[in-house]
């Protein structure tokens, strides 16, 4: 029997619902959304971008597979199911770029049939890899000649405050976005910026002005909305709008990139070359007896074992690191290789959370788990020391987020925890490798143990045999 559910983010769009059907994603188009579909479609639009994978898929089915749920449809469209859904705070600075100039990329070639989008929402991009795609085919719609862009305020928000945020600051979107959900409003980040910074046009045009016409001196009018009541945007406008946003983003860099330890850990780490060739040995012999289709890697750096994972036959890697620059090089190396690898900004301690409408709009790592199998390399010193997480949470942590995996126990005379030690007092005596063992045997089997030397580091790898 077929398992059907409406997906809990969708309940927003009233153009048409998305269902998850077993593993087929569909979509009703309603009648008032589908003339602009047609147009979509017959413009060549639609082909246009999914050949190059810029736009999902969307394949016309028989509306009698959605049942009685299809009624007041005029299309059923079915989409390829994702390997993952990420979201903007979980992205590092060059990921959000990526994605505002591939929104704004969309959104020209749009405007170059006579379409435009609706929304702005950064929810509408994905990543395959390293490579955006646009998932929402109904933001499409005809557009109206002299008509304002009515996503720009949304886009400001979701993208590009949150880039500027960085670029002039210094100060990384990812946890305040993931507060605000919604993205960070330009009336917070003109309190933020100093005066200099307010005399470049552009910040003048779409920071201050846009937090001064959404301010309640203005009556609560947003500047789109008050300036589409003043007067009409010429198409040219319009476009140039799109265009100079694009240009402005693709030249802005963060103003805090500085080296970083965890980016160049593989140059600087306390082990040697050939610990991590065994390492990777071992890594290698997992994957190729597990093949999983799905592997996280819980503190993947710069996506190092990542990539020896795909290369010994993992379909897909989702690497979580909290190191801002060794997430900006993995996106780098996963683009340059075409890689089916997708590293996000995420913190085992405290993880991205279900939230939204319901708790439910947004999936956090359990709703979006278990993966088939996990990295957990280096990672345990971490939580346990460096978090103060117990090692018998920490076993039930890795293994409830993979179904198999392998994990790195690294004892206290490990020159990285002797480090961590030396800042704090040890109060960890239940710190020790068969208390770790413990812990996963509590969950899970332990299949092979490796000890590296000289070292004395121990992989682990283990199956929950579920």
């Amino acid at each position: 029997m077929s398992v059907l559910e409406a997906d809990p983010g969708s309940y927003r769009d009233i153009a048409g619902t998305v269902y998850r059907v077993d593993d087929r994603i569909l979509r009703t188009v309603g009648d008032g959304a589908a003339a602009d579909f047609d147009l979509l479609r017959d413009s060549g639009l639609l082909d246009d971008l999914t050949a190059d994978g810029s736009l999902v898929r969307a394949d016309p089915v028989d509306p009698a597979d959605l049942g009685t749920l299809a009624e007041g449809a005029r299309y059923v469209l079915q989409h390829p199911r994702l390997p993952f859904v990420s979201y903007p705070y979980e992205w590092s600075f060059e990921q959000l770029k990526c994605a505002a100039l591939h929104h704004l990329d969309v959104h020209l070639s749009a405007f170059e049939r006579g379409l435009t989008l609706s929304d702005a929402s950064a929810y509408n991009v994905q990543f395959m890899g390293a490579q955006p795609t646009f998932i929402d085919t109904l933001s499409f719609r005809r557009y109206r000649d002299g008509e304002f862009w009515t996503g720009y305020r949304q886009f400001c928000e979701q993208f590009l405050n949150p880039l500027l945020l960085r670029a002039l600051l210094g100060v990384p979107h990812n946890d305040w976005y993931r507060g605000g959900f919604e993205g960070i409003r330009a009336a917070d980040l003109r309190r933020m910026l100093p005066l200099r910074r307010c005399l470049s046009w552009r910040v003048l045009l779409h920071v201050v002005l846009h937090a001064a016409f959404g301010s309640a001196g203005f009556g609560g009018q947003d500047i789109e909305g008050s300036s589409r009541k003043a007067r009409r945007l010429p198409a040219a406008s319009y476009k140039n709008m799109l265009t100079g946003l694009r240009s402005w983003i693709a030249k802005l860099e963060p103003a805090d990139r500085r080296p970083s330890f965890w980016r160049d850990y593989e140059a600087f780490r306390t082990y040697s070359s050939a610990e991590a060739e065994a390492k990777k040995a071992f890594v290698s012999r997992f994957i190729h007896a597990r093949q999983p289709a799905m592997v996280w890697d819980i503190g993947c750096n710069a996506g190092e074992f990542s990539l020896a994972a795909l290369d010994a036959g993992a379909g897909y890697v989702v690497g979580w690191d909290t190191d801002l620059g060794a997430l900006d090089m993995a996106f780098r190396r996963s683009k340059e290789r075409g890689a089916r690898f997708t590293p996000l900004y995420g913190d085992a301690a405290n993880p991205s959370p279900a939230q939204g409408w319901g708790q439910a709009e947004r999936g956090g790592w359990s709703e979006r788990g278990p993966a088939d199998a996990i990295l957990g390399l280096a990672v345990v010193h971490h939580l346990a020391i460096g978090r103060n997480v117990p090692l018998s949470k920490v076993g039930a942590m890795l293994t409830g987020l993979g179904r198999s995996g392998v994990v790195e126990f690294v004892e206290k005379d490990d020159p990285q925890v002797k480090r961590m030690l030396s800042l704090r007092e040890d109060i960890f005596p239940d710190y020790s490798l068969a208390a770790f063992l413990a812990a996963i045997e509590s969950h899970a089997r332990i299949v092979e143990r490796q000890t590296l030397q000289p070292t004395g580091r121990t992989l682990i790898w283990y199956d929950t045999d579920s």
